[in-house]
């Protein structure tokens, strides 16, 4: 089909295909006016995309001509997206926004990259560009965790793998297989094994699969029920922990004094009386027994 055939052709859908508004950009790119390349029906718009193309090849990039040419071809393919979302609709119509939004990114970067001189039907070169954006918006949003995008990619190989091996052997297959089947070493295998359970994340809310844990009252205990709390003894224990070493270091006498301040808990005064000594003499001799201890405790940390 010739240009001038095309633009006759899409005569019903096109406003102006013989007489482009004066001085403006259409006109000016020696182009078919139209005023909303949405409703130009599939054939047309792939017939008037042709030319659209041959002209963008001439015009300068930033000049209203060359803006008008883009745009309209953008709008002319709209349907290029919406096919390519199709294969999508799946993941329920809340995300299809996303995706015809995403998938319009990839049908501007087919047309800015599509060269008339391949021989290829602009269809045929725009889909992988649209279907591959959509792809890679779903790698990069679809991870409840962010993982390294090789172990994204890792852990598809190995859902195939493990299917085909599953099926091979009639069981599932161990990690040493897996690597075998995938070329990969084991180590490799385990850490995309553990990276792939941060591609969904459980809620706390669900409740147990235990029917005997209940609350009061009879509704099912939830998981976050089950997990514990932090301990508050916890750091208490790694202080004593660090703490016994160097009492060893003590003398037997301070040894006592802190057994029989902190252990016994009995007064400087008492003290004092137990080993003969003024409850001054005590409160120094305190003073530096927990000036070395305290010392020892920072060094450790």
């Amino acid at each position: 089909m010739t240009a001038m055939s095309a633009q006759t052709e899409a005569g019903r859908q096109v406003k102006g295909t013989e007489a482009a508004p004066a001085g403006g950009p259409a006109a000016a790119a020696d182009l078919p006016w139209v005023e909303d390349g949405g409703k130009i029906a599939p054939q047309d718009a792939r017939d008037l995309s042709k030319i659209f193309f041959d002209r963008l090849q001439t015009l300068e990039e930033g000049t209203p001509e060359h803006q008008y040419a883009r745009n309209t071809l953008i709008e002319m393919n709209l349907s290029l997206v919406r096919y390519a979302a199709g294969r999508f609709r799946h993941r329920g119509q809340g995300e299809m926004e996303d995706i015809v939004q995403v998938g319009t990114i990839g049908l501007i970067k087919a047309i800015d990259r599509f060269d008339l001189s391949r021989e290829v039907e602009f269809t045929t070169f725009a889909v992988p560009y649209i279907v591959g954006e959509i792809k890679r918006f779903f790698r990069d949003t679809s991870w409840a965790v962010h993982v390294p995008r090789r172990l994204q990619e890792l852990r598809v190989d190995m859902a195939k793998a493990k299917e085909s091996l599953a099926a091979e052997l009639d069981r599932e297959p161990t990690v040493k297989e897996l690597a075998a089947k995938l070329e990969r070493t084991e180590e490799e295998v385990v850490e995309g094994l553990v990276a792939a359970n941060g591609y969904t994340a459980g809620s706390l809310d669900v409740p147990t699969e235990s029917g005997d844990d209940n609350r009061a009252g009879g509704s099912p205990r939830s998981l976050a029920d089950t997990l514990g709390a932090p301990d508050p003894a916890q750091e208490l224990v790694e202080d004593l922990h660090a703490l016994a070493p160097l009492l060893e270091t003590l003398d037997e006498r301070e040894r006592r004094i802190v057994e029989m301040r902190f252990g016994e808990e009995l007064t400087q005064s008492q003290i004092g009386a137990e080993l003969g000594i003024s409850q001054m003499h005590v409160s120094r001799l305190l003073s530096r027994i927990l000036t070395r201890l305290r010392s020892g405790m920072l060094a450790e940390e």
